[in-house]
């Protein structure tokens, strides 16, 4: 999500909230040798320093250091959000970035200058194995730059399936049939839509999770939003998300506290059945997992709704991707590579998965997700697995804003309208397309 919410960016801040971990020891290479003067090639490998990532990535090297003997991986971790974003781009600008690194898909990608900074993959052989729908992510003028790094995630909402069968409820196909369901909800003394504004973040899932049902109405819309031909507020789809999101505090429907509410407080209503649905991102499975793994079975996830249940999809998010610099050639270059392949495989997937919870499919072939991940987590997976997604809209377009989170918890909060909202949100937009010199704005 990264109209503030970006990839493991959003990660980071639940992993923060949910798992604290002591990283000061990982950013120096607590993995691998440190020693580029012993015997074998050792590369650098940049994660952020968000606990899922360090604990994916210490088994990964783990792994493929088996496989590879003569190869050494040391790990080091950059912050998230605008630090690590500056330092990425400081150290591609410089010439000192590590040999290989993580970092977003999708349109933050572009903003790196693939094309100056980073090495074309595209005629690697392992890049048969990855799923189509990511090459376009990590591509600029017909060349891949990169290799999906994590498993995918979709906007929607998380339910306490113990309330639904309780009530009699089943899965709403439809905006209306989801109100319905939450005004029994309420009925029955729960908290029927839990809102976390603490967590300011949070409050963006309504609107940027409506995605999906904005592209099935307009198929278009991404490309007449970036090129400044259609907005928020003049577009009869896109407002929705706004007017959804007002609608639920006009009804009363959200929890008493949603204004100092947290992302952890969310996640315990819904895992003890205090609150029963929750407009969330997949990607605090992992959060909710660690936190009630008594109740993580309990839980599962439906796509937002929108008015035709024909067209009902979800909104999905892709991972990061694995970059080379340009800076890395020689051995260097040729070990980073048989890492790429070695991430680009089952045995990557299956690395990945014993040290953090897939939040929803790999996007690599051959590639299956354990029978023992969570109930949602499997709701998320069959959704790729019909073809009933979207990619999220930061996937289809640069455009977007940094205020996101703080005009959606006014909207939320009644002290702005839906229209108003998504009018401040179009002109946050309109800043930033200028600023990068989009066309037409």
């Amino acid at each position: 999500m990264r109209s503030s919410t970006s990839g493991k960016g959003r990660t980071a801040l639940v992993a923060a909230a949910v798992l604290p971990l002591l990283l000061a020891g990982c950013s120096a290479g607590s993995l691998g040798s440190s020693n580029d003067s012993g015997s074998g090639t050792t590369i650098k490998l940049l994660v952020d320093n968000t606990p899922d990532s360090v604990q994916s990535t210490q088994r990964l090297i783990k792994d493929f250091e088996a496989k590879n003997p003569q190869i050494k991986v040391k790990m080091e971790t950059r912050p998230v959000s605008v630090d690590g974003d500056n330092l990425v781009k400081t150290r591609l600008q410089t010439n000192t970035m590590d040999d290989v690194f993580a970092y977003n898909s999708g349109s933050l990608f572009q903003q790196i200058n693939p094309k100056q900074n980073l090495t074309p993959l595209t005629k690697d052989s392992y890049l048969d194995d990855v799923d189509k729908s990511f090459l376009p992510q990590v591509s600029v003028g017909g060349q891949v730059y990169g290799v999906p790094y994590g498993s995918t995630y979709g906007g929607g909402v998380l339910y306490n399936k113990k309330v639904y069968a309780k009530l009699g409820l089943t899965v709403p196909k439809t905006w209306a049939d989801f109100i319905s369901n939450s005004k029994k909800i309420k009925a029955a003394g729960i908290a029927p839509v839990i809102q976390t504004y603490q967590d300011t973040w949070t409050a963006q899932v309504l609107v940027l999770g409506d995605y999906h049902n904005v592209a099935a109405a307009e198929p278009e819309f991404a490309r007449k939003y970036t090129e400044n031909k259609a907005s928020y507020a003049s577009d009869a789809n896109a407002v929705k998300g706004f007017n959804h999101l007002r609608q639920i505090h006009d009804l009363g429907l959200q929890n008493s506290d949603y204004a100092s509410s947290t992302l952890v407080k969310g996640l315990q209503m819904l895992a003890t059945g205090k609150g029963a649905q929750y407009p969330m991102l997949s990607v605090v499975l992992s959060a909710l997992q660690a936190t009630n793994p008594q109740q993580a079975n309990d839980i599962g996830f439906f796509a937002l709704p929108g008015d035709n249940p024909s067209a009902n999809g979800m909104t999905a998010w892709y991972p990061y991707g694995l970059y080379v610099p340009k800076s890395t050639t020689g051995d260097k270059l040729t070990a980073v590579k048989k890492l790429l392949a070695f991430v680009a495989s089952p045995a990557g997937c299956a690395s990945q998965t014993k040290a953090a919870t897939p939040t929803g499919p790999y996007l690599v072939k051959g590639c299956t997700l354990p029978s023992t991940v969570p109930t949602a987590t499997k709701d998320v997976a069959a959704y790729f697995a019909k073809g009933d997604q979207s990619p999220a809209l930061e996937f289809a377009s640069p455009v977007k804003g940094p205020n996101l989170e703080q005009i959606c918890v006014q909207v939320g909060s009644g002290m702005t309208s839906a229209h108003s909202g998504a009018s401040q949100y179009d002109k946050d937009v309109k800043k930033q397309a200028q600023q990068l010199g989009l066309p037409g704005w």
